[in-house]
């Protein structure tokens, strides 16, 4: 555990010295507080003390910053070597998988605690039912880690950033959106798989206040699936190098 705290450590100060979290802070909380407060359906049109229009460009802003976030994680360190002077360390695949995901949680753990004026500015306008602020934020949490996982994998694939933003992307798409296209025009058990697949309908459910289970399931086999592949691919680098 020690020697994963400080690969996230040393990745989150990366974060920081190349100015990549400044960057996403600034547009995260741009766009997330001008749809929240002054566009479109914003606390305000709404008329009602709720935290739901943040949840809702959440939902979207992090499907494009946490590719952007993830694709030189292990894309950049292969292209330049630096990940094969890595692992000739003392340090396993697995740690340093964990290692890298754990820095791109906390900067979007970050970038969430500063968003927290929104939430009290809110509570002292209205009622507001802190319930679910507290599962949306969850609910997030929990998306962001489901993309992360896949963003590793995507990056561990490749040594192209680009190619890494866009396979994330492209993977990401169908749990946003394909999957819950497709489950509106099946019926029956198939339509109930893709239902299940479908990462807004796990979402949305949290994000309402309702903590379920299978949500919890849904959110957290994707995020292991992604890092358990992310360090299969590492590992069988490793063996055929």
């Amino acid at each position: 555990m020690k020697q994963i705290i400080i690969l996230a450590k040393r990745e989150l100060q990366t974060f920081f010295d190349s100015l990549i979290a400044y960057i996403l802070l600034v547009v995260f909380l741009g766009l997330s507080g001008f749809f929240t407060w002054l566009y479109g359906s914003d606390v305000f049109l709404m008329g009602q003390a709720t935290l739901q229009p943040f949840f809702g460009i959440a939902y979207w802003t992090l499907f494009f910053f946490i590719p952007a976030l993830t694709m030189k994680m292990f894309a950049e360190e292969k292209k330049t070597g630096t990940l094969e002077l890595l692992l000739t360390k003392s340090i396993t695949d697995w740690q340093v998988v964990l290692g890298k995901f754990f820095a791109c949680l906390a900067l979007i753990i970050i970038a969430l605690l500063l968003t927290l004026p929104y939430y009290l500015t809110i509570w002292s306008i209205g009622p507001i039912d802190h319930g679910a602020v507290w599962s949306g934020y969850l609910g997030t949490i929990l998306m962001a880690m489901t993309y992360i996982g896949i963003g590793l994998f995507a990056s561990s694939i490749t040594n192209n950033q680009i190619v890494a933003f866009l396979s994330s992307l492209f993977i990401g798409v169908f749990f946003l959106i394909i999957f819950d296209v497709l489950a509106n025009n099946f019926t029956g058990i198939v339509g109930q798989i893709l239902n299940f697949l479908s990462l807004s309908t796990h979402y949305e459910s949290i994000s309402r206040g309702v903590i379920d289970s299978k949500d919890l399931f849904y959110f957290g086999s994707i995020t292991l699936l992604g890092l358990v592949s992310a360090q299969s691919i590492l590992t069988k680098r490793n063996i055929v190098e």
